[in-house]
């Protein structure tokens, strides 16, 4: 089970650059380790990320096996109106996990 925290300023001014930042828990493991008796271990990362502002896709990340365990993601976009933040998550396994955030632009 992943447990993601997010960073979102509540109140910005219209026209203000915002930085957002999310934090996810999630055990990764990259497949290319071996157990003590040889066996591979299976992939599982998170393989995407998504984020939506009001519908607007304002960022987006593909990972691959060499990110690190609970992946950080900083990005920034500009503060227009109030609105609704929806984070998604993606990985192998059928791993999903989806978190929302609001603001209110000043």
């Amino acid at each position: 089970m992943a447990v993601a925290r997010i960073n979102v300023p509540k109140t910005p001014r219209r026209g203000e650059i915002i930085e957002i930042r999310t934090l996810i828990s999630h055990v990764m493991e990259n497949g290319f380790r071996r157990t003590h008796l040889g066996v591979a271990l299976p992939r599982n990362i998170i393989t995407s990320f998504t984020c939506t502002y009001n519908g607007v896709e304002v960022c987006r990340a593909t990972l691959y096996p060499s990110i690190a365990a609970n992946p950080f993601v900083s990005f920034t976009t500009v503060a227009t109106e109030s609105g609704t933040l929806i984070f998604n998550w993606q990985g192998d396994n059928g791993f999903r996990h989806r978190e929302t955030a609001r603001i209110t632009v000043e």
